[in-house]
């Protein structure tokens, strides 16, 4: 999703602490998750924020509920539709490969290569990113 990049005041709105998060339609509203060592921890959301960013991209209110994710990694400006489980995977990659207090370079190669994996699905080239 090339048209979903949150600037820094929708991200600051949203109160997720860390660049990476997915969000997840559930009961008729939207949950965000960010992926931790210690697992997926749940963010709150501001419903009005979140309408700011619906009412600028559309098509985010076509999340198929319970199923599909919108992943956004503000780091590399990139954002994917997606299974909800490969967003569990990700969180699971964490989880896995975290070390110490930054996480250590294991866990940052790993999910560089599983966001490589996500573009190379979505067919997005490293030139046209």
């Amino acid at each position: 999703m090339p048209d979903c990049d949150f600037s820094d005041a929708e991200w600051d709105a949203l109160m997720i602490p860390i660049g990476i998060a997915f969000f997840v339609k559930q009961n008729g509203a939207i949950t965000a998750y960010y992926p931790s060592p210690a697992g997926p921890v749940e963010s709150l959301l501001s419903l009005e924020a979140w309408s700011e960013i619906v009412a600028r991209s559309p098509e985010l209110d076509l999340l198929q509920s319970e199923t599909e994710a919108l992943l956004v990694n503000r780091a590399a400006h990139e954002s994917f539709v997606l299974p909800i489980d490969e967003c569990y995977r990700l969180v699971g990659l964490m989880r896995a490969h975290w070390k110490g207090l930054s996480g250590g370079a294991e866990v940052w190669r790993e999910i560089q290569l599983f966001f490589g994996e996500m573009k190379n699905r979505a067919g997005v080239s490293d030139h046209n990113a």
